[in-house]
């Protein structure tokens, strides 16, 4: 039988995480009693304390047991925990050494969501793909460079190590995670049983483009904002580096280094965006969201769309224009 620590942590933890993953892995248990096989997982609610306070005191948890009553377990779950970064990594900091201990004897170490933060606290992450919520990417890569963020995957798979994108998206990492431990058969059972949309590996579809803009170069945010106002304009590097006084080389380094893009991927990102908004507001048709973005080759702009959002322009469209066709 396998082992699944469930955590929690001190603060303000996802409630939906820790009990949905309970309540699935149970699931695996209850569909092979019924068919009179014996229980595949022993799942426990694992802390630091002996209880834990959530969402402003309306619940309060109290695990199973606490990290020092396991000696071994197969597989942990960290689940998303909410508020300041740096005071949840020092309120759960002696977690760290207790996961990387489980780690070196062989258990699976899963994060949900900004679960991720917790994870990467403890070094296990570094030279690692790993997602987490796209709106936490800045964040995430600003405390933790060492890690390889990949902001538009909804599952990381890394010798043992798993994470999964933002919100409930967790859903997908814990069928993926039944998959590994009790076969594609069961994961597809559980899949129908909760209605999740297995093999989802992209959370492009739902990214919103928010720059980063909580830097100290004032120049590069002159050129962000430039870029945001001109869009639809023709921009070249050469014209911006001319405009505002910059080598090319310079103006290349000193906005990679604060947006995290460089200015192709940014005018990129802000002409994507701009369409998105074309196609969810109103009922124009792809080339016209194409034109209004600063495209005029049809071919990239598709290609750029998909690539960004994981579905082309036409997909996006049928699936969030707010637009409703009266019969």
């Amino acid at each position: 039988m396998k082992h699944i620590s469930i955590l929690i942590p001190q603060g303000d933890c996802s409630l939906v995480n820790v009990q949905g993953t309970h309540q699935i892995f149970s699931e695996v248990n209850g569909v092979l009693a019924r068919a009179g096989k014996p229980p595949m997982f022993k799942i426990q609610l694992v802390g630091i304390r002996k209880s834990n306070s959530a969402i402003n005191g309306l619940f309060t948890i109290h695990p199973d047991v606490l990290i020092d009553d396991i000696e071994h377990t197969d597989l942990i779950i960290i689940p998303a925990i909410h508020g300041n970064k740096n005071s949840m990594l020092e309120a759960n900091k002696e977690f760290a050494p207790w996961l990387i201990q489980q780690y070196k004897q062989g258990a699976a170490i899963a994060s949900l969501c900004i679960g991720a933060f917790l994870l990467a606290s403890t070094g296990l992450l570094n030279g690692r793909k790993v997602a987490t919520h796209w709106v936490e990417a800045d964040s995430f890569r600003e405390m933790f460079p060492e890690a390889i963020l990949v902001p538009d995957k909804i599952i990381t798979d890394e010798q043992g190590i798993y994470t999964s994108g933002g919100a409930y998206s967790w859903l997908n990492l814990v069928l993926y995670l039944i998959e590994k431990f009790a076969g594609r058969d069961m994961a597809i059972v559980c899949s129908k049983l909760f209605e999740i949309q297995i093999e989802r590996n992209s959370q492009s579809a739902f990214m919103i483009f928010n720059p980063q803009k909580q830097h100290e170069d004032e120049v590069i945010r002159n050129v962000q904002e430039h870029i945001e106002k001109h869009y639809d304009e023709r921009i070249s590097v050469d014209d911006l580096a001319l405009k505002f006084g910059l080598s090319r080389r310079n103006l290349e380094r000193r906005f990679r280094k604060v947006t995290y893009n460089s200015i192709v991927e940014y005018l990129q990102r802000v002409r994507i965006e701009a369409a998105k908004q074309t196609l969810e507001r109103n009922r124009e048709n792809v080339n016209e969201a194409m034109y209004k973005a600063g495209y005029n080759d049809i071919k990239a702009f598709r290609t750029t769309f998909k690539k960004l959002t994981g579905l082309s322009p036409l997909e996006y469209r049928n699936k969030y224009s707010k637009a409703v066709e009266v019969v």
